[in-house]
C-alpha cells in the first residue's frame, strides 16, 4: 500500500464535477414532479464521478449518508448537479451533492436537494487503496472537511452503538 504522505494533496476543486439533466415525464410521477429515485440515480453517478476523480482510481459507494429533498422538481425543469469531495480518510471519500432546480424559461434556480455519499477507492485487485489528501485553501473547503469529518464521526458512533444494542437482546 502507498504511504499516504506519498501522494500529492489534490484540492476539492479538481474534484468538482457539473452535469444537467431534464425531467422527462418518465423521470416523474402522477403528481408531475421528479421521483426521488431517479434524482438519487443522478447524485450517486456524478458523486461517483467525483470519487473517481479525487482517487485517481474506481470508487465505489459505501452509503448514502444523507439526502434531503427540499423542494420539488417538475417535469420540463432543468436540473443542475455539482459534486466535490469534502473530505478524505486513508481509503475513503466524502462527497457533497448540490441539486438546483432551475426554470429554463428564467434562468431561476432554487436549491431542491442536498446529499452527501461515502466512496472508497478500489486498486486494480479491488482492493481498498489509499486517497490522496485534500488540500484545503478557502474557509469553506475548511468547513466542510471539519462537516465531513463530523458526519464520519457520527456515523462510525452510531453504528457502534446499533451493533452494541444488538448484543444486548
Amino acid at each position: 500500500m502507498t504511504n499516504p504522505n506519498d501522494l500529492p494533496a489534490k484540492s476539492p476543486q479538481e474534484s468538482a464535477v457539473e452535469t444537467r439533466h431534464i425531467v422527462l415525464p418518465n423521470d416523474a410521477n402522477h403528481y408531475g414532479t421528479a421521483f426521488g429515485g431517479a434524482i438519487m440515480s443522478w447524485i450517486d453517478l456524478i458523486a461517483a464521478m467525483s470519487a473517481q476523480r479525487h482517487s485517481g482510481h474506481e470508487a465505489v459507494t459505501v452509503s448514502i449518508d444523507r439526502i434531503n429533498f427540499i423542494t420539488p422538481i417538475q417535469i420540463g425543469d432543468h436540473v443542475n448537479l455539482k459534486a466535490m469531495v469534502n473530505y478524505v480518510g486513508n481509503t475513503s471519500m466524502e462527497v457533497g451533492v448540490q441539486v438546483n432546480r432551475e426554470n429554463p424559461y428564467t434562468g431561476e434556480m432554487v436549491r431542491a436537494t442536498t446529499a452527501y455519499l461515502s466512496f472508497v477507492a478500489l486498486d486494480e485487485n479491488k482492493k481498498p487503496c489509499r486517497v490522496p489528501p485534500l488540500r484545503l485553501e478557502t474557509d469553506l473547503e475548511k468547513r466542510r472537511f471539519a462537516e465531513g469529518k463530523l458526519r464520519i464521526e457520527m456515523a462510525k458512533d452510531f453504528s457502534a452503538k446499533i451493533k452494541a444494542g444488538r448484543k444486548i437482546i
